[in-house]
């Protein structure tokens, strides 16, 4: 049932432009994801289904970058909402995007239930999908990728000799992301999703991977390489390995190269600090996750004696 006024969907119906709502025939919220924004299921009188995002007007710098960044990756024939219309809304006091809606699974919830053979194609599939974001390039000009991300580094482990938070394995990680920063020199940089993850894939008929949520970061260029990082998706769980290990042959279209894995486990071991100060998790009286998670990081790497992670399988269908 679609409701015109009250609470929080008033501003969906305040729009300047009333071509964008007036043939919606159904509107409900929808409640998944992590962003502020405020998301709705659309369906019009025709029979088109589509997604609404409105987000407040501070963000409308931060909206139109993500929506041109869903423009350009649609163009390149990646399979993502289309883009259909951007604005103002809610008096001006709110931004909106609208796009159409992905029929499909979350990667997410389908994963676990498929034989471990599918879990390796569909990671194929995700592989070849992500190398076709990256075939964008970074703008011109753009900050030298190590200062910026050392400069993360760096608050992190500010933030972490300050925090009381500790581990007994932390000052080692502090360590080796001190001692290795130089395998960040020089690494190049393209358009990125920002956070190309399982919870952001949908699994689509004919074996396609649909790509969601560019909303993620703040940021749309960066190391290729860094983009497999929150590929890890969840604390104190172990990645699919068929999956993870499938998505990395699609992606360099055969084995990656040892260099890799050199710097995903120095991108892994700021996921692990990272963890250890992760002030959302202190804050909801959990500071153990954080420390689980760092621990599991560290077996995948034997302590980071090794760069390739325990669950990666190095031959599996080919």
């Amino acid at each position: 049932m679609m409701r015109k006024t009250g609470g929080a969907d008033e501003g969906v119906y305040s729009m300047k432009d009333r071509k964008i709502y007036s043939n919606f025939i159904a509107i409900e919220p929808i409640a998944k994801g992590w962003s502020d924004d405020r998301k709705y299921y659309t369906e019009t009188a025709d029979g088109r289904r589509m997604l609404l995002r409105v987000s407040d007007i501070a963000e409308l710098d931060r909206k139109k970058a993500e929506y041109s960044m869903m423009e350009r990756v649609y163009a390149l024939g990646v399979l993502t909402s289309e883009p259909l219309g951007f604005g103002l809304c809610d008096r001006g006091e709110s931004c909106y995007s609208l796009s159409g809606w992905l029929d499909g699974e979350n990667a997410k919830e389908a994963l676990p239930h498929l034989p471990e053979t599918e879990q390796y194609i569909w990671g194929m599939a995700a592989g070849e999908t992500l190398a076709k974001i990256h075939s964008l390039p970074a703008p011109d000009g753009a900050e030298p990728w190590s200062g910026w991300f050392y400069r993360k580094v760096q608050n992190r482990i500010d933030f972490y000799n300050k925090n009381p938070v500790k581990s007994e394995n932390g000052d080692f990680v502090v360590s080796y992301l001190q001692n290795n920063k130089h395998l960040l020199d020089s690494r190049p940089q393209t358009f990125i999703h920002g956070d190309y993850n399982i919870s952001n894939m949908m699994f689509m008929p004919e074996k396609q991977i649909g790509v969601i949520d560019f909303n993620a970061y703040n940021k749309d260029n960066g190391d290729p390489w860094w983009e497999f990082d929150p590929c890890i998706d969840g604390w104190g769980s172990e990645p699919s390995q068929y999956f993870f290990s499938g998505m990395l042959k699609g992606y360099f279209n055969g084995a990656p190269p040892a260099m890799f894995f050199d710097v995903f486990a120095y991108y892994q071991a700021y996921d692990a600090l990272a963890a250890l100060c992760d002030t959302s998790v202190h804050n909801q009286g959990e500071p153990e996750a954080g420390k689980r998670h760092m621990e599991n990081i560290l077996r995948w790497f034997d302590h980071m004696n090794t760069s390739t992670p325990s669950w990666y399988i190095k031959n599996f269908l080919y």
